[in-house]
């Protein structure tokens, strides 16, 4: 095959493909999709479902998830910390300064490192357990400016080891805080009601029954057993009355 044929062949495909690039560019102006105003046949539940979308869980003070919090596990969070940060002791500064000491400390606790023109407007504030706790869900939203590049935390439990993992690097660890009342009171015992809650009498006695066996009818406490006098039958006949174990018949 020639140079010739080649270049009838080369032609007929760059030909085709302008054709349909023109076709589709001509379609596209001559039809525009536009969303219904109302549709057509509508799913019940799904838009209402949409819209609403889940519901935000909020989550619980950061002092009630110290309060389980794993120094072990924080460890093995902050490793995500570890290309920036140091928490031993004497450690240098990496791109982020050395965490020893942090908690209970002001803002700016390391000495000499170059912090952020908006940390240094924050120098004066104390890295407490809620501070701790709101700049670890987001630097960038707790301290706007600031030259840390971390999305943050998304689960409190993650939060709460991180914190307690950086609270044991220190010469002098705080004691943790306690879990306030309003979230202590939603945490049930092993075994047992939530605290705070009330328990009857009657749910006790119902509670401490046994369920029957299969094929026998459940036992009954013969002082619990009240006997029902059965209903006189209208028979038309005489009336029969009982006093105190005597029967008395009265002819009408």
């Amino acid at each position: 095959m020639d140079s010739f044929e080649w270049n009838k062949i080369a032609g007929w495909t760059l030909a085709a493909a302008m054709t349909v690039l023109a076709l589709v560019l001509f379609t596209g102006e001559v039809f525009h999709p536009a969303k219904l105003a109302k549709p057509g046949y509508i799913v019940e539940g799904v838009e209402e479902v949409a819209a609403a979308g889940p519901a935000a869980v909020a989550d619980k003070p950061i002092e009630f998830y110290l309060a389980s919090a794993s120094v072990d596990k924080g460890a093995d969070v902050f490793k995500k910390c570890g290309a920036c940060h140091n928490a031993e002791k004497g450690g240098a500064a990496g791109i982020g300064p050395n965490l020893y000491g942090v908690v209970g400390g002001p803002h700016d606790h390391m000495q000499g490192f170059s912090y952020s023109d908006a940390m240094q407007k924050t120098s004066g504030q104390k890295w407490d357990w809620d501070e701790l706790n709101k700049w670890l869900t987001s630097p960038k939203s707790f301290v706007p400016g600031t030259k840390m590049a971390f999305a943050g935390i998304a689960k409190p439990e993650d939060r709460a080891a991180v914190i307690a993992y950086l609270n044991s690097k220190s010469d002098k660890p705080l004691p943790l805080p306690p879990v306030p009342a309003e979230a202590a009171a939603t945490v049930a015992p092993a075994g047992g009601a939530p605290a705070g809650a009330t328990t009857s009498p009657t749910t006790v006695a119902t509670a401490n029954k046994l369920a029957p066996q299969a094929g026998k009818a459940p036992d009954v406490n013969p002082a619990d057993a009240t006997p029902t006098a059965p209903s006189p039958k209208n028979t038309g006949g005489p009336a029969a009355t009982t006093t105190a174990g005597t029967s008395k018949t009265d002819k009408q």
